[in-house]
């Protein structure tokens, strides 16, 4: 144990540091703007191909997408070698889920199913190292640094980068949305308009007034504490009203989306051809 102590803080060879990831921390709290999209398919090669793109940010998808803890250092990377974000939504906000995905390297969370300022100051615990959190220090992981950052500049330099985007799904989210704006770490209140719609009753229907009275009421909230309110949409079409309603974190598709959409594109082309 002396030993390994000796190693970690005098270790003559460190890693180099990350490549620089936009700041997109500072961006998103200074109010610009920016698109990023869903990798859900599981797969590397399709996040290095979205990511190449040039996305702001992808979130890749553990609580519904094909890919596991074990795929999700490889997608990383393959993000991370551009300019490309890349976020982890963990399945949920257990402390395990919340701090794995952050030693792999994640440059924010996106965390899901969260309703009141009460579950939302546990998981930015676990997202923060001392002393505004509680996450587990490790200097041997990826997203400590592989010892290429000290004890003493963590809080100042991990702490500051890793950007919180916290889901709205349910009326009781929305209810709470004054509350959890104002909360320092959520950086983001996000949308999910799918599972919003079921849960109010009104499964699918967008446009309900119900509905876009909610949505006002996250932007509204996100206005007043200065944080940014974002939501996930079909296709980059829906961009304008969107962002005319005060979005300006906006997912705009998904990898599985774009897979679905040119095949079936490409059949019926083919068909009509032969036809």
């Amino acid at each position: 144990m002396g030993h390994y102590a000796r190693m970690s803080e005098h270790s003559p060879v460190t890693a180099p540091p990350l490549p620089p990831r936009g700041d997109l921390r500072r961006r998103v709290l200074a109010g610009e703007p920016s698109i990023g999209a869903w990798v859900n398919l599981g797969s590397l090669v399709s996040a290095e191909l979205v990511a190449r793109a040039g996305f702001d940010w992808l979130v890749l998808d553990l609580e519904h997408g094909m890919g596991s803890e074990a795929d999700v250092h490889a997608q990383l990377l393959a993000v991370q070698a551009t300019p490309t974000c890349a976020l982890v939504r963990p399945a949920s906000s257990e402390r395990l889920r919340i701090g794995r995905a952050l030693d792999l390297g994640a440059d924010g969370l996106v965390v899901p199913r969260l309703e009141t300022p009460e579950e939302v100051h546990e998981a930015l615990r676990w997202m923060r190292y001392p002393p505004a959190g509680i996450r587990g220090v490790a200097l041997t992981t990826r997203g400590g640094g592989y010892f290429g950052i000290g004890h003493a500049e963590l809080n100042a330099t991990v702490n500051e980068r890793v950007l919180g985007v916290f889901q709205v799904e349910s009326p009781e989210a929305v209810a709470s949305a004054e509350e959890l704006a104002a909360i320092d770490g959520v950086d983001v209140l996000f949308v999910g308009p799918a599972d919003l719609s079921h849960a109010m009753g009104m499964p699918g229907r967008f446009t309900e007034p119900a509905f876009t009275d909610a949505l006002d009421t996250v932007v509204g909230a996100c206005r007043a504490h200065g944080k940014a309110a974002g939501i996930l949409l079909a296709d980059a079409s829906l961009v304008p009203p969107y962002r005319d309603r005060g979005f300006t974190f906006l997912g705009v598709g998904s990898d599985s989306g774009w897979v679905v959409a040119g095949a079936t594109a490409q059949v019926k082309a083919g068909r009509a051809a032969l036809s």
